[in-house]
């Protein structure tokens, strides 16, 4: 091999080799027989284990009101992950051996016998690693969070001690709350009986490998980071598209709109990674400390700026695919005349010193043209001298998309000459593509999660004072929406990007969105 090629070896850094590891422990699933355990957990875990990533021993404890024994249970699951897996077919020997660890406890969530009887459950298992390391799943209503960890720490399931031998863990979906009260009053409830080192707050969001992958792209690559500040980049675009409308969700919408089901945790959470400053380390408290800290240096909006830096949105009939799509005032469940928002566009300022004047533009929104999540840093345009004299407004400015679905990759957006000879110029685009580089894989978010919270890495989790902060962001944005109806301008079409109003809030900085492109 020559020098040159020496140079161009492709060498790769493992920086989890000293990563915690994975004890022998129990998996208890509250609220079992719901959508969440079939859709996601129970093939989340099954790839875990096809790859050997689960450790020896372990258990899968359901938990839940119907009456059933293991192996109707066990059925059940396997027509699930049969239909669900993101491999398929389902190996049926490897499902056998999986399946094996997988039993059932029937028990009401507010009865103290049915603890009980789950504690029995754990001790028959026999090692009492699997009695005693304990990951709680609360797949469960927000309503009843207190109140389950009560019976566990009760039933002497769940112990407040971060000194001990063993441990015990509590995860929780979003909504985490319905607005900052609520959330506050359940990170007391939950606290009561467990340190808040013991939460596991999920946001699926961040167990994307190409969420992850924001902070990788920043911080170990010195050519981006230098540019990563005020006096490089113009503005920053975040788009979170969604194809698909409300469709039989329509009661859930009706009390969290747009605002609380994707700003409050979505995208304030890639726009915390996005403009975030670099952590002390990669440990999970300094990246949870600087991701808050970001959070903490959005401009607080009051109700005057909320009417000037916030536009909501609702969908009425339109066209998709060539498919009709009702309004949302159409969809099930749905109040007559409904003002509750489909979409949100957002422009926030942050005063820290490297963001200083720079806007960040957020948007989120249902049946749009297409289903897209993507960053896009738009760099300061050219001085007018030179090719900008020449071209004025038809030379475009350097961009870099971070596409976080589908398509995953990244795009380095600059200006280069057409071929031929005039003198054209026009963009083009530097391509990293996920599926060129590394191949099809790519694992689905509850796989990562659930193995970082059996191992106790908290780093893809959502710390309490990160929690209750994005909710006051919200919290005020809301406050300015109150008792005002939707105009004209804020409603769109089913199949459009959005209402009109959207185009007037970034117009008045003199930008315009960018919309997210369908895979060539």
């Amino acid at each position: 091999m020559n020098e040159s090629q020496q140079l161009d070896e492709i060498i790769t850094c493992r920086i989890n080799d000293s990563r915690k590891i994975v004890e022998p422990c129990t998996m208890i699933i509250f609220g079992a027989s719901g959508d969440l355990t079939s859709r996601k957990l129970i093939p989340a875990l099954y790839h875990l284990y096809t790859e050997k990533a689960l450790p020896k021993p372990f258990r899968i404890v359901g938990f839940a009101r119907r009456e059933k024994s293991d192996q109707q249970w066990r059925d059940e699951l396997k027509i699930a992950v049969e239909q669900f897996s993101r491999t398929q077919p389902i190996d049926s020997n490897v499902w056998t051996e999986f399946a094996a660890n997988i039993c059932y406890t029937r028990g009401d969530l507010s009865e103290a016998s049915a603890y009980q009887a789950l504690e029995q459950r754990l001790n028959s298992f026999g090692d009492e690693r699997l009695r005693l390391n304990l990951l709680c799943y609360l797949a469960t209503s927000p309503s009843q969070f207190g109140e389950v960890v009560e019976h566990l720490h009760n039933a002497g399931l769940l112990t407040r001690d971060d000194q001990q031998k063993f441990w015990q863990r509590i995860v929780v979906e979003k909504p985490f709350g319905h607005d900052l009260a609520t959330a506050e009053q359940l990170n007391s409830d939950l606290t009561r009986f467990a340190h808040e080192k013991q939460v596991f707050r999920i946001d699926h969001y961040l167990g994307k490998e190409t969420v992850q992958n924001i902070l990788m792209f920043r911080f170990s690559n010195a050519i981006f980071e230098q540019l990563w500040n005020r006096q490089s980049i113009d503005h920053v675009q975040i788009t979170v598209s969604e194809k698909l409308g409300v469709g039989e969700r329509g009661g859930y919408y009706e009390e969290a709109g747009a605002i609380r089901d994707m700003v409050q945790n979505h995208l304030l959470q890639v726009l915390s990674l996005v403009a975030m400053e670099p952590p002390v380390s990669l440990d999970a408290e300094p990246i949870r400390d600087e991701k808050v800290k970001l959070l903490k240096s959005i401009r607080p909006l009051g109700v005057a700026d909320v009417a000037k830096q916030v536009v909501r949105g609702q969908y009425f009939a339109g066209m998709i695919d060539g498919k009709p799509r009702p309004g949302y005032r159409q969809e099930t469940k749905v109040k007559n005349g409904s003002d509750v928002e489909t979409f949100v566009a957002m422009k926030l300022l942050i005063d820290n010193w490297r963001w200083s004047g720079v806007p960040f533009f957020l948007r989120t929104g249902k049946s749009l043209p297409l289903s897209a999540s993507e960053v896009r840093v738009q760099f300061k345009p050219t001085p007018h001298v030179l090719f900008a004299e020449k071209c004025g407004g038809k030379l475009d400015a350097n961009a870099i998309t971070l596409r976080l679905q589908p398509n995953e990759g990244i795009y380095l957006r600059f200006n280069g000459k057409v071929p031929g000879t005039s003198l054209s110029v026009r963009p083009v685009r530097m391509h990293f593509s996920y599926n060129s580089e590394f191949g099809a894989y790519t694992p689905e978010a509850y796989e990562r999660l659930l193995l970082e919270a059996m191992a106790g890495d908290a780093t893809l989790f959502i710390r309490r004072d990160e929690v209750e902060t994005a909710w006051g962001i919200v919290d005020s944005i809301r406050k300015g929406w109150e008792n005002k109806p939707l105009t004209n301008r804020e409603f769109y079409s089913a199949g459009t990007w959005g209402p009109v109003a959207a185009d007037d809030l970034i117009a008045q900085s003199a930008h315009e969105w960018r919309n997210p492109q369908p895979a060539s």
